[in-house]
């Protein structure tokens, strides 16, 4: 059963790309997470995961207001 705050992936590419998508998702109240399995991985001693593809996740309920946000970043940063 899916929950209105189901985290949902919006967004992979650098951590530049991740950090200025955030602040503009953040900048219109929508909260949103990284995942960086790359960083994790070393800093438990191993590495895994591709070191420039960080996942940006939003509450799935976010989803609607969101997509324009990402749509507009997507092609003014290709």
């Amino acid at each position: 059963m899916k929950k209105e705050n189901d985290l949902i992936k919006a967004f992979t590419g650098s951590e530049i790309a991740v950090n200025l998508l955030r602040a503009e998702l953040e900048e219109t109240g929508i909260p949103s997470m990284v995942k960086n399995d790359f960083q994790s991985g070393v800093s438990a001693g191993f590495a895994s995961g591709i070191p420039s593809a960080i996942d940006l996740y939003i509450n799935e309920s976010d989803l609607k207001e969101a997509e324009p946000i990402v749509k507009e970043f997507l092609r003014n940063n290709k």
